[in-house]
């Protein structure tokens, strides 16, 4: 028996390691969370002080660098021998829902709303196109730029090079070093860290939702939705990317479709055509000095502490994770097809989002006449925004159930990912790693949540999310050295 235990933890050491790592960090956070919320908040900010300009030319450079691969002869290239394996609707659907998801209904209203009335920038364009822009830019082809560049190297080095599907691979090393080894630990945590976060945000939204529409202050609904989208969300992943994370991804995009044109339908269609198209050309022409916050479009660093750095290196956290994801979707697919369709696709679907629900909310301040921060909770600012337009009732239940869905798809691409990784870098790992990782994932966030009742929730769920940054900062570096080895390798077969 004791032989048994001492094999399996040998041939599964990063499996092992990691929940030590879960388990150890969810003691540290329930024996002392005040202490441990000021020592992340702390290093958050050191980091995004000292390095933020650095994440910015980062941010940049990754755009800059796809853009260079899609159009040069490389990007003819096929990433595996075959067709694709999924049509462009389940790839497009798949890309997306791993990649924002619940994001943008958090943050439908509430961010752009905040940019109008919080101007970033002092130019000669409206506060409404001012906020549109920036609320882009925070969205937009620099946060999928991120997902993409890792996308691209891991897809390179498992279809064109016939690696394992493990980030460490991107290394130019003969063996399994200790150096690698911390590579592939790295993204197991801050895939965990990111996932439990997201779940954590995403359940509070639908407990805000609930109380908000039953005016009531029941605070259960968070554990029981939690416990709901582990269980579909391990159900789905049992059953493949075929036929679990394929189709729910589909629904997903469906809903949200659906949702986006009821209010275009309700809304100001003309002027939030205008307000989109003219703030993403607004957006493209200012990309470069947005990118750098050059002359006028430098907000401050106040500013871009708590918000452009922050988003940064939030987006290059899950970036290794949600890369790895795509490049798994993606076999069969030129680099061009994924590039492109990685990092303008997703963009312009954001753009019209924000542009619609953002354009709607600022007409509905007008017809106000006075605003007094409705908007302002992230919560709940979506279903004060619904309760203005018909059905509001049944607009909002969509919304939970749409929060629902993109969890779960946000859940079962991370266990997928994690199970891959943890199984020797199998593109369909055992079904037992499936289910390790369901359990300890649905553990480890229903102590978040736990805590966050009984402590001050938003230190608690903010502090996950700043550990996000503490975590990005090495992929930072490596980013840079992996974008070197990648160049060095194709340049090489040319």
């Amino acid at each position: 028996m004791k032989n048994r235990i001492l094999n399996y933890i040998k041939e599964n050491t990063l499996l092992c390691f990691s929940f030590i790592s879960i388990v150890f960090l969810s003691l540290c956070i329930l024996i002392n969370p005040q202490n441990f919320y000021q020592l992340i908040e702390s290093y958050s900010v050191s980091i995004r002080n000292y390095f933020g300009v650095f994440y910015l030319w980062l941010g940049l450079a990754c755009v800059v660098f796809l853009i260079v691969i899609a159009i040069s002869p490389f990007g003819k290239k096929r990433l595996g021998g075959s067709s694709p394996e999924y049509n462009f609707w389940s790839w497009t659907a798949m890309l997306y829902s791993a990649g924002m998801g619940a994001g943008i209904l958090l943050r439908a209203v509430q961010e752009p709303v905040y940019m109008q009335q919080n101007p970033p920038l002092q130019t000669s364009t409206s506060s409404e196109i001012i906020a549109l822009e920036y609320t882009f830019y925070q969205w937009g082809f620099t946060a999928w730029a991120f997902y993409t560049f890792f996308a691209l190297i891991i897809g390179y080095y498992v279809y064109m090079k016939n690696k394992t599907i493990l980030l460490s691979n991107s290394f130019s090393v003969n063996d399994y070093s200790k150096v690698t080894r911390g590579v592939d630990y790295l993204t197991v945590m801050t895939t965990v860290i990111g996932v439990v976060a997201a779940i954590a945000l995403g359940t509070t939204q639908i407990e805000g939702g609930l109380q908000f529409l039953f005016k009531n202050k029941v605070s259960n609904y968070g554990y029981i939705f939690t416990f709901l989208i582990f269980i579909l969300a391990f159900i789905s992943v049992y059953r493949g990317i075929h036929k679990g994370i394929k189709k729910i991804s589909n629904l997903n995009i469906t809903i949200t479709i659906l949702l986006l044109v009821f209010i275009l339908l309700k809304s100001d269609i003309g002027q939030i055509f205008h307000n989109f198209f003219t703030a993403t050309y607004h957006y493209i022409i200012d990309f470069i000095p947005l990118s750098l916050a050059l002359g006028d479009h430098n907000p401050g660093k106040e500013f871009l502490t708590d918000w452009t750095y922050y988003y940064w290196a939030f987006w290059l956290s899950w970036a290794p994770f949600t890369g790895i994801f795509i490049a798994r979707i993606s076999k069969g697919r030129t680099v061009r097809q994924l590039i492109f369709g990685g990092l303008f696709l997703p963009c312009l679907g954001s753009f019209l989002w924000f542009s619609t629900f953002g354009t709607s909310a600022f007409q509905i301040i007008d017809n106000w006449g006075v605003y007094n921060e409705e908007f302002g909770n992230v919560f709940t600012s979506l279903f004060v925004f619904l309760r203005e337009y018909p059905l509001s009732s049944v607009t909002s239940l969509v919304t939970i159930l749409l929060l629902v869905g993109f969890l779960v798809t946000s859940v079962d691409s991370a266990i997928f990912v994690l199970s891959m990784f943890t199984d020797k870098g199998k593109e369909n790992p055992k079904k037992s790693h499936r289910l390790l990782w369901a359990i300890a994932l649905f553990l480890f966030t229903e102590t978040i949540l736990i805590l966050a009742s009984y402590s001050a929730a938003e230190n608690v769920l903010t502090a996950m999310q700043k550990l996000l940054i503490i975590t990005s900062l090495p992929f930072a570096f490596l980013s840079v050295l992996i974008a070197i080895n990648f160049t060095k390798s194709i340049l090489k077969k040319s």
